[in-house]
C-alpha cells in the first residue's frame, strides 16, 4: 500500500466511534502511526495524504528528522507558536522553533527519562501548554503541543469543589453527631422525668380511688367525693400525658422494639372502631367504617393500634357535633393504605408544616376547649416510620382532614404460609 493511501486509512482510525478524538489513547495511536509513516517518508517531501492526516489531530504536531530539522507540522502547532503555518517551512531548525515557542513564558520539566520528555510551558497571558517529545523508532522524533489551560482551570475548580464538599461533609458529620448526642440527652432526660413523675402520680391516683370507695368510713360532706373524683381523673389525664412523653422518647431514641405480628387491615380497623364508637356517639359525631380490605400486614399490632387510636382520637376531638369520621383501608400492589377522614375544623398550610412537632397546637380559638398535649401526630408518625411506612396529611381549613398511612404489604407467598 502506498503511504498516501495508508495515511488516509489511519486518519479514519484516529477517531473514536462517536467521531471525536480523545486523550492518551489518541496520543499513543498517533505516535505509533507517525513512527510507521515517518520511516517511509524520511528524506522525502510529505505527501498531501500525510499532511491531511496530521491536520486532523486536535493538538499541535511537529515531526523532526534525525538532523533535528522540521519535516512536517500541522496548523495547530503553528497556532501554539503564534505564527502562520506558512512560516514553518520544512527544514526549520528544532532549537529555533523551540526558542520561538518558549518566548514570553517559562518552561517547567514534568517528567524526563532517557526516551521521553514532558514539559509545561507557562505563558505570560496565563495559558499553559503541555509539550511532549518522543523518539520515532530511530527515524527522528515528534513534538506534541496541547493547550491545557482550560483543563487545568477545570481541575483546579474541581479540586476546590471537592475540598469544599469534604469540609461540608465533615461539618455535616460533626453537626449530626452533636444533634444525635443532644437527642439522646433529651430522650434520656424525658424518660427519667416521666418515670420520676409517674411513680408519685400512681400513688395519688391510687389514694384518690381508695378515698372514692370510702373503705374506712364516709368522707363526710358529699362535696369531698366530687373533689376526689376530680383528683383521680386529673391524675389519670396527667399520667397519660407523661406516658405519651415517655413513648415518644422511646420511639425517637430507637429504643422501642417493634414486633412482627401478622394481622389483616380489617382486624386492625374493626378493633379501633369498636374502641371509639362510644366516644364518637357521645360527641355527636357519626363514626363510619369502610368496606373490607383483606390486606395482610406484618407489623407491631399494638403499636399500630396506638397509632390509629391517636389519629382517631384527634379526628373525633376536632370534629364538631354533627360531623363525620371515617376509617378505611385500601390494598395496593406494593402496600396497604390506612385512612382516617374527618369533616372537622381542618388546618391551614402553616399549621400543617409544624404538625409533627410535639406540643405544637393550632389557633388557640380552635383548641382551647379541646384537651391534649399535641403529641398524637408525632407519636403516630414515629410509629409509621418505624413500621417501614409513611404518614401523610391533607387538610383544608374549615373542610376537614385526611390522614393516610402507607405500610408495606406482606408478600402473597408469605400470606399463604401464615
Amino acid at each position: 500500500m502506498r503511504p498516501t493511501e495508508q495515511s488516509g486509512d489511519e486518519a479514519k482510525r484516529f477517531r473514536a466511534p462517536d467521531g471525536l478524538m480523545r486523550g492518551s489513547w489518541l496520543r499513543r495511536t498517533v505516535i505509533s502511526v507517525l513512527e510507521r509513516l515517518l520511516t517511509r517518508l524520511t528524506g522525502r517531501k510529505p505527501t498531501s495524504g500525510y499532511a491531511a492526516l496530521i491536520e486532523t489531530l486536535p493538538f499541535g504536531v511537529a515531526c523532526w528528522g534525525t538532523d533535528a530539522c522540521l519535516i512536517a507540522s500541522n496548523s495547530r502547532f503553528a497556532e501554539r507558536l503564534g505564527v502562520t503555518p506558512d512560516a514553518l517551512a520544512a527544514g526549520a531548525a528544532y532549537h529555533e522553533v523551540v526558542k520561538s515557542l518558549a518566548q514570553g513564558g517559562y518552561m517547567q520539566s514534568v517528567r524526563e527519562d532517557w526516551e521521553n520528555r514532558l514539559l509545561e510551558l507557562h505563558r505570560e497571558d496565563g495559558s499553559t501548554l503541555l509539550i511532549e517529545e518522543r523518539p520515532l523508532d530511530g527515524s527522528g522524533f515528534v513534538t506534541l503541543v496541547m493547550d491545557v489551560t482550560e483543563s487545568r482551570r477545570t481541575n483546579q475548580l474541581l479540586t476546590s469543589i471537592r475540598e469544599e464538599q469534604r469540609l461540608l461533609a465533615r461539618r455535616y458529620h460533626e453537626e449530626k453527631l452533636r444533634a444525635e448526642a443532644a437527642s439522646r440527652s433529651k430522650t434520656s432526660f424525658l424518660a427519667h422525668l416521666s418515670h420520676d413523675i409517674r411513680t408519685p402520680l400512681n400513688h395519688i391516683i391510687g389514694f384518690a380511688d381508695m378515698m372514692r370507695q370510702q373503705p374506712y368510713g364516709a368522707l363526710g360532706d358529699p362535696r369531698y367525693l366530687g373533689y376526689v373524683e376530680a383528683v383521680k381523673s386529673s391524675g389519670e389525664r396527667l399520667l397519660g400525658f407523661f406516658g405519651s412523653i415517655l413513648e415518644l422518647a422511646e420511639l425517637e431514641g430507637g429504643r422501642r422494639e417493634m414486633k412482627a405480628d401478622r394481622f389483616t387491615a380489617d382486624e386492625l380497623l374493626v378493633g379501633v372502631f369498636r374502641r371509639f364508637a362510644g366516644q364518637a356517639q357521645h360527641a355527636g359525631v357519626t363514626f363510619g367504617l369502610g368496606g373490607p380490605c383483606h390486606a395482610l400486614i406484618t407489623a407491631d399490632r399494638f403499636a399500630l393500634e396506638r397509632m390509629m387510636s391517636n389519629l382517631v382520637e384527634n379526628a373525633v376531638r376536632f370534629t364538631p357535633r354533627g360531623g363525620k369520621v371515617t376509617l378505611a383501608a385500601y390494598a395496593a400492589a406494593d402496600g396497604v393504605v390506612l385512612e382516617i377522614t374527618d369533616t372537622g375544623i381542618g388546618m391551614g398550610q402553616e399549621r400543617l408544616e409544624t404538625l409533627s412537632q410535639p406540643f405544637v397546637f393550632g389557633d388557640a380559638a380552635l383548641t382551647r376547649d379541646r384537651e391534649g398535649a399535641g403529641l398524637g401526630i408525632a407519636i403516630a408518625r414515629a410509629i409509621a416510620e418505624l413500621s417501614g411506612g409513611h404518614l401523610a396529611i391533607d387538610s383544608r381549613q374549615g373542610l376537614g382532614t385526611t390522614v393516610a398511612i402507607s405500610l408495606p404489604l406482606l408478600a402473597e407467598t408469605e400470606a399463604k404460609a401464615a
